[in-house]
């Protein structure tokens, strides 16, 4: 199983060269297996950076999830076992979003595709990572 980090998921979606091989192989077969993972908390982390205009996307934010959950994208909630491991986790930065992918990573033993250096550098035994370039 994968997680894709928010900005994984936003490269995917556009086809985004920043995007690697690898990670798109792994994506791929991922996707295939139906073990291709998102977190809930990116489609909210997107639906914010749409309204102050950081991001655009081909759909609003609704429809944009619908879509890439009806074409096999699963859900991961953020539960409240989730909520708690991520404000007991290490992590060498403070951002809430950061905290509660990499907890649900780690909850799902999904393995996270992200770009973000400060969750690659990390030392977390629990949490296995993909840098998203590569």
């Amino acid at each position: 199983m994968i997680l894709l980090d928010t900005h994984a998921l936003v490269w995917m979606d556009k086809d985004d060269p920043s995007l690697g091989a690898d990670a798109r192989r792994l994506i791929r077969k991922a996707w295939d297996g139906q073990a291709a993972c998102v977190s809930a908390v990116s489609f909210w982390e997107c639906a914010i950076l749409l309204a102050k205009r950081r991001l655009a996307l081909r759909l609003p934010a609704q429809e944009w999830r619908a879509e890439l959950l009806a074409y096999g994208l699963m859900e991961l909630p953020l539960d409240g076992h989730c909520a708690i491991a991520a404000a007991q986790l290490d992590l060498p930065h403070k951002d809430p979003a950061d905290r509660f992918i990499a907890a649900t990573a780690i909850a799902h033993q999904a393995t996270l595709i992200t770009a973000d250096d400060n969750l690659l550098r990390w030392r977390h035994k629990a949490l296995r990572r993909h840098d998203a370039r590569k």
